[in-house]
């Protein structure tokens, strides 16, 4: 029977909290039976909800407080008086040592401030990233930074690529992931001087990760890399241009069935395919976004998911908390030391 694995949780983060909250955790404990779980915020509210819980409910401990981050409160106000709130109190247990990762679906900003100001940054990385993860035609992949900062030079690419192929390795099961870095062409010459030096870091780091070059947006969804590297500016546009995409295909499929009687026949023929495309799109299915490069493991949820949506999320993190990604990150920061102290290339004009 594998260990027993607690994971901290936010009780009063996201948009339809606690409710989907203390049914998220239903739904993860019916088949993760080795997970408890220590829960911050209201206690009257959640041991209400609890109560209809049956599963979650015996494996549960409650840490009664009655502050709570509000979505709209800004991260630097958070700093100043954040503590004692329910998101801090559960970043604060896996410092503590009291849980292996923490699940919050509340305010991105203020959790990403607390949560560095808490755990601290790992030794060796110059800033955290964001990761999530990106339906493909061949499964998923992992993509990063999604927004945990704006830019990003050559070195902290390479920091992105390590942490980003040990995630995919803890959360997809990928065991030897192919990394690209995104670029406007795969040609050696496309692209700014930031991430064409990027790419020569990494063919001379020597790591142990499979480096595929660069790829383009457009050639995401074939499924051919396992992680896709840029920077938190990039990174962020490109998510949500695909999420709206996705949105838009959606809609518009909807009401292509609803235009008429023969439409509305040829829907219900080929039903099955339409439910397993919907399920493949699902943004439920891939949420998650894990703050990496931190002494600690803290993933947030989408503020407005339901239920199947935040036991996906605490499913990132018993993945994250059961691996050794900390060990295999620290020992590619390691490795690739020699190369960054190496220099530069020689700098070269970049193709449009």
């Amino acid at each position: 029977m594998a260990d027993r694995k607690i994971i901290s949780i936010d009780g009063m983060g996201g948009d339809h909290a606690p409710r989907i909250v203390v049914e998220g955790l239903e739904q993860i404990a019916k088949t993760h039976p080795h997970l408890d779980f220590l829960l911050h915020g209201n206690e009257t509210k959640l041991k209400e909800l609890l109560a209809s819980s049956p599963t979650a409910a015996p494996r549960t401990t409650i840490r009664h407080t009655d502050k709570e981050v509000a979505m709209d409160a800004k991260p630097s106000q958070m700093l100043r008086q954040g503590k004692g709130t329910s998101m801090w109190n559960a970043i604060e247990s896996v410092k503590a040592g009291e849980a292996v990762a923490a699940v919050s679906a509340g305010n991105t900003g203020a959790l990403m401030a607390l949560s560095m100001f808490i755990l601290r940054k790992v030794e060796g990385v110059h800033r955290p990233a964001l990761v999530g993860s990106w339906p493909t035609r061949k499964g998923v992949c992992a993509m990063l930074d999604l927004g945990a900062d704006i830019a990003a030079d050559a070195e902290q690419l390479v920091e992105f690529a390590i942490m980003g192929a040990a995630f995919s390795r803890a959360v997809h099961g990928v065991q030897n992931p192919r990394v690209a870095i995104l670029n406007i062409g795969e040609e050696e010459l496309k692209g700014h001087e930031s991430i064409r030096e990027g790419a020569r870091l990494m063919r001379a780091s020597n790591l142990p990760i499979d480096f595929r070059g660069f790829i383009e947006p457009d050639k995401i969804g074939h499924g051919n890399v396992d992680v896709v590297v840029t920077d938190g500016f990039t990174g962020n546009v490109a998510i949500k241009t695909a999420e709206g995409i996705a949105r838009m295909i959606s809609d518009m499929l909807k009401d292509a069935f609803k235009s008429g009687p023969f439409a509305m026949l040829g829907a219900a023929l080929i039903l099955p395919a339409l439910k397993g495309f919907r399920t493949k799109m699902d943004p439920r299915n891939t949420n998650g976004g894990v703050f990496l490069g931190l002494n600690g493991v803290v993933v947030k949820s989408h503020g407005g998911t339901d239920a199947v949506g935040f036991a996906k999320a605490v499913q990132v993190a018993a993945s994250m908390g059961e691996s050794n990604f900390r060990q295999e990150v620290e020992e590619n920061l390691r490795r690739l030391a020699p190369a960054v102290a190496a220099g530069p290339a020689p700098a070269e004009q970049a193709a449009t």
